[in-house]
């Protein structure tokens, strides 16, 4: 059977149930780009740069259970434009095909248009990347490439097609057919009795939880209660554990969280950390306290130990293993009589602190935990949140509680701003059913705002609270504080009518607390006939949250005590200074 490449990879992507890619064509792709449009299956995305593709592939890979994102991009310029959002998908560990052209692999010409080795561009990027050299490889490649995306830890695999392959047709031999990866096997049942053997054993175990544990819900609900366990999430997981559980605490458990998760995980002499793997953020700087009594559970064994040793250690899929857990611990005898203060010192602390925030005198713009409790009010349980990187995502794991079913996307260790205008587009296209809102701050905003015209293109209905300061807030509240002054983090002027107007979308006004519950009812009207929404917050930062003090002070503890004098006498100077 003789096929061209760009046929056998469309071939390859439909056994595989891809739905959308995300891309824009040039001469090193427009035969794959022709099979795509023929494709009764896929439907390719024209975006507006390709780092908004790598961010909408990545968006929709975690809003899906059923398909992952997938890039048809142009390589050289194509990869470096995406290649914020494929490191992005890489950190987070999240699935994503990178199907990228190359140069002609025909003639012995040097200097071509888009030459570089992209493979070695990839290699810190990717799990793995492919260059296909013959016909027959193509489909194989692609299969193999799903594989090692999809499986153990997932992340991006970048598959590169040699425009010559893609031209012209060659002997593409017997083309297999996709078989899907069995399921992973259970852990190891001395190792759930070891772990049932210490967590019993404690007198308060806490449970910390990420995004590896977002399928094992109800599995880590149930062990909760039996052990009577305050659960502190991660930024990324915060929808894998339902906010208005008695139990729940708040993001984190380290000096940088909220006061419920604190004061919660104050006595823990136990944990079960489940799909995260301590990493700066949630920890707060690592400035974490972390029993000794330790059971980790993670699909990524690399984690284990790296930051905080543990005493068992389990790799495996979170839910099987959490399944397993459940069961012993049940068959070990009843669970534990409900801790009433415990549940009602965790309802205390969250009523305390959200009556510290309404209490905030915000002088006339919005209020972050008004916005927050207008926002909770009218939106449903399984809406999809989306959060860029900045203030805003900490006001947002602070004050907004994701209920169950719902879900939640967010940048986290790579950190790329301009995440959530382009990821709450592939979000709407994993969903379209649900309600998908960002929430971002301005700086994040200008960076991929114009992929609101792919959103405006398809009618889809994403509504965008952005939260419209004028600063890079997040970097420079974390400079007021050592420098008594903001070193490039004051944005220019930015007229966010214009921005609707160029792109498509509808643009509501929330100027101040009276328009929140008006803007937001008005915003989600309009979205639902098919029109993506800017919505305008005049929104307060001059509270900060528990997260940016907690997190400076960390760190300025970790500094050698030289260095903390020259910073503190600085800062004085400039104080008194002016």
């Amino acid at each position: 059977m003789k096929r061209t490449a760009a046929w056998l990879a469309v071939h390859a992507l439909e056994q595989l149930g891809i739905r959308f890619t995300f891309g824009i064509p040039g001469v090193h792709n427009t035969e794959l780009y022709d099979e795509l449009d023929r494709s009764g299956r896929i439907d390719p995305v024209l975006v507006t740069h390709e780092g908004g593709a790598a961010f909408m592939a990545d968006g929709l890979s975690r809003a899906s259970d059923e398909t992952i994102g997938v890039l048809a991009i142009v390589p050289a310029a194509g990869f470096t434009h995406a290649a914020s959002g494929i490191g992005e998908a890489f950190l987070d560990g999240i699935p994503m095909l990178v199907v990228s052209g190359g140069v002609r692999s025909d003639t012995p010409h040097r200097f071509k248009l888009h030459e570089i080795d992209q493979l070695a561009l990839a290699k810190p990027l990717t799990k793995a990347a492919f260059r296909v050299a013959r016909h027959a490889d193509v489909v194989p490649t692609l299969f193999e490439a799903y594989r090692v995306a999809t499986s153990g830890l997932p992340g991006p695999v970048l598959v590169e097609l040699p425009v010559d392959l893609q031209l012209f047709s060659g002997d593409a031999g017997e083309l297999p057919q996709w078989v899907a990866t069995a399921a992973p096997s259970g852990p190891g049942p001395d190792d759930v009795r070891r772990a049932a053997d210490l967590l019993l054993a404690a007198k308060r175990v806490g449970l910390f939880v990420g995004w590896g544990a977002r399928k094992a819900t109800d599995e880590l609900a149930a062990i909760a209660e039996f052990l009577q366990a305050p659960v502190a999430t991660t930024l990324q997981g915060l929808a894998s554990f339902p906010g208005d559980h008695p139990l729940h605490a708040g993001f984190g458990f380290s000096p940088s969280a909220v006061p419920a998760a604190r004061n919660a995980f104050r006595d823990c002499d136990a944990m079960l950390a489940v799909g995260a793997r301590f990493a700066e953020i949630p920890t707060g700087s690592f400035g974490a306290v972390v029993p000794d009594a330790l059971v980790h559970v993670d699909i990524d064994p690399a984690v284990f130990d790296a930051n905080y040793p543990s005493r068992v250690n389990i790799a495996g899929d979170a839910r099987a293993v959490m399944a397993a857990l459940l069961a012993e611990l049940r068959a070990r005898g009843a669970p534990r009589p409900a801790d009433a203060a415990l549940r009602e010192g965790i309802a205390r602390d969250k009523r305390t602190w959200r009556d510290a925030w309404l209490a905030h005198d915000s002088k006339g713009r919005v209020n972050p935990a008004r916005f927050f409790d207008e926002l909770r009010r009218q939106m449903p349980d399984d809406a999809v949140t989306v959060l860029d990187d900045g203030n805003h995502t900490f006001l947002t794991a602070e004050l907004f509680e994701i209920r169950r079913g719902g879900r939640l996307l967010t940048p986290t260790d790579f950190n790329a701003m301009g995440y959530a205008v382009p990821a709450a587009i592939g979000a709407k296209l994993a969903q379209p059913d649900r309600e998908v809102f960002a929430i971002v701050g301005d700086g994040c905003f200008m960076m991929t705002c114009m992929e609101i015209v792919t959103a405006a293109a398809r009618g889809l209905g994403v509504v965008y609270f952005v939260f419209h300061d004028g600063e890079l807030s997040q970097i420079a509240q974390a400079q007021q504080m050592p420098y008594n002054r903001k070193s490039c983090s004051v944005l220019g002027a930015l007229n966010l009518e214009g921005v609707a107007l160029a792109t498509g979308a509808a643009i509501v006004d929330m100027p101040g607390e009276d328009r929140i519950a008006a803007a937001i009812a008005e915003a989600r009207d309009v979205a639902r006939q098919g029109r993506p929404v800017i919505v305008d917050v005049g929104i307060d930062y001059s509270k900060p949250t528990a997260f940016t003090t907690g997190t400076a002070r960390s760190t300025f503890r970790r500094f050698p005590l030289s260095q903390r004098l020259r910073f503190a006498g600085r800062a004085l100077l400039r104080k008194l200074g002016g």
